[in-house]
C-alpha cells in the first residue's frame, strides 16, 4: 500500500477481487491498467474468503494474502483488503461494494474483472445490486489459455452478445491463468523451472518456500 489519499480526496475507487491462488502476471497487469485507465485514487485488492462459486478448496487465506502483498504491494494507490476472509459463510461482491460505498461517500466505484467473469455475471448472487453500486471495468481474456495456445494465435472472448453496461480496459492478452500455474508447479519435470515467467519472482520464491501447489487442483 502506498500513496493513498485521505478522506474526501478519494473520488474514484476500484475493487479487484479474486481467489489469487496464486496471483500471477496477468493479475498484476490488470491492476496496473485499472489504476491508470480508470484514474483510480485507490484500488482494493480483495482476496476472496469462502467463494460460493468455486468447487475446489482454496489455499489457506494467510498464504493468498501474503502472495498478494508480494505481487501488488509496490503498486501506488493499492490496498490489500482482507475483509472478505473474515466473514462467516459465503462472501458476496454486493456486500463488499456496499461497505466500500459507506466508507467512501460520494465516490465512484469500479468493479475490475476479466471477460470470463463478465460472461458469467448474471449467475452472481444479487448481480443487479452490483450493477447499481459500481461500474464494471472489464479486460478481455483469451478464449483458450495454456501451453498449446501460442501467443500469436490467441483470440479474445466474444463480448458482442453482452447486454450489460461495462467499460473496456485496454490490456494485452496474457497466456496465463492460476489453474495453469498450479498445474505447472505440480508437474515434477517443471517444478524447478523458471516459474517467474508466470508469477512475480517474489511470489515464485514464496510458493517454493512454502511448498504450495504440489498436488494441484
Amino acid at each position: 500500500m502506498s500513496d493513498l489519499p485521505a478522506g474526501s480526496a478519494v473520488q474514484r475507487v476500484g475493487m479487484f477481487g479474486g481467489a489469487f491462488d496464486p496471483p500471477h502476471w496477468a493479475h498484476r497487469s490488470l491492476a496496473e491498467v485499472a489504476l491508470t485507465q480508470l484514474r483510480l485514487d485507490v484500488l482494493h485488492i480483495m482476496p476472496t474468503g469462502q467463494a460460493w462459486h468455486k468447487a475446489r478448496v482454496l489455499s489457506p487465506a494467510e498464504h493468498r494474502v501474503e502472495m498478494c502483498r508480494l505481487a501488488f504491494g509496490d503498486l501506488p494507490r493499492t490496498l490489500i483488503d482482507t475483509r472478505e476472509m473474515h466473514r462467516a459463510g459465503p462472501s458476496y461482491t454486493a456486500d463488499t461494494l456496499g461497505e466500500l460505498a459507506a466508507e467512501y461517500p460520494g465516490a465512484k466505484l469500479y468493479l475490475v474483472l476479466g471477460a470470463d467473469q463478465l460472461l458469467a455475471f448474471e449467475s452472481w448472487v444479487r448481480w443487479q445490486d452490483v450493477l447499481q453500486q459500481a461500474t464494471l471495468a472489464v479486460a478481455n481474456r483469451a478464449t483458450h489459455i495454456g501451453a498449446d495456445a501460442p501467443l500469436e494465435q490467441m483470440q479474445e472472448m466474444d463480448l458482442s452478445g453482452v447486454r450489460l453496461p461495462f467499460e473496456r480496459l485496454s490490456m494485452p492478452l496474457k497466456n496465463i491463468s492460476a489453474t495453469a500455474v498450479r498445474a505447472r508447479i505440480g508437474q515434477p519435470a517443471s517444478r524447478h523451472g523458471p516459474l517467474d515467467v508466470l508469477v512475480p519472482e517474489t511470489v515464485a520464491s514464496y510458493i517454493d518456500q512454502h511448498h504450495l501447489y504440489q498436488d494441484p487442483t
